[in-house]
């Protein structure tokens, strides 16, 4: 698995605090949605000269961990 922890940095005077792509403004949501959009990792590029393919996997590795850690709760009704 890719060492998102290289590419993606938090920063609360960034964009609010979401996760971005280090030396960026892109955030790990805006690649996301791109990708579940059906854009393809090379469209993105095109879009954003300033991103890596790297940097998009490590967006995505960043959301897979993120995930791994989820907690979820069942509510009683």
């Amino acid at each position: 698995m890719v060492n998102w922890k290289e590419q993606i940095n938090i920063d609360p005077s960034i964009q609010n605090g979401k996760p971005i792509v280090k030396h960026t403004r892109i955030t790990v949501e805006l690649i996301l949605d791109k990708l579940a959009e059906g854009e393809t990792v090379d469209q993105i590029l095109v879009s954003h000269p300033g991103l890596t393919k790297e940097a998009v996997f490590a967006a995505i590795a960043y959301a897979a961990d993120s995930l791994k850690n989820e907690i979820t709760y069942s509510i009683a009704s």
